[in-house]
């Protein structure tokens, strides 16, 4: 039996956009000021939009709300990969780090898409009002 939901903390579709949003931030902290400044500024953001969108909406209790901010977060996620993209044709991330960024972006992308089909119908979750 699964275990009831009573927090986005409990979600792993907010876990994992919290640690991708972790490891950007300690990438684009090594940067010099403006690229930092510019570029860094917004992928960090749209890093932490995922999952600062999926926290407001899980706080909404009601489903319709939940599942626009959910899709809010699927908006910062394509927004990160832009900014992934931008960084690495400007030679701020070398290879490995865009593979291991990418790589988190691909296992969450699912995941966040199965959330969204989720909301409503999960009865596992504390939100259900």
């Amino acid at each position: 039996m699964k275990k009831k939901v009573e927090s986005f903390e409990d979600l792993d579709v907010y876990r994992l956009p919290e640690n991708l949003g972790d490891r950007i931030w300690d990438i684009v902290s090594t940067w010099q000021d403006f690229p930092k400044n510019s570029l860094g500024y917004q992928l960090v953001k749209s890093a932490d939009s995922i999952g600062a969108n999926i926290a407001e909406g899980f706080g909404r209790f009601h489903f319709a709300e939940n599942k626009q901010f959910a899709r809010i977060s699927r908006g910062s996620l394509y927004e990160t990969r832009h900014w992934l993209r931008r960084a690495y044709k400007r030679k701020l991330l070398n290879e490995g780090e865009t593979k291991e960024l990418q790589e988190l972006l691909e296992e969450l992308s699912p995941r966040l898409n199965a959330y969204i089909g989720s909301i409503g119908k999960n009865k596992l979750m504390t939100n259900d009002k």
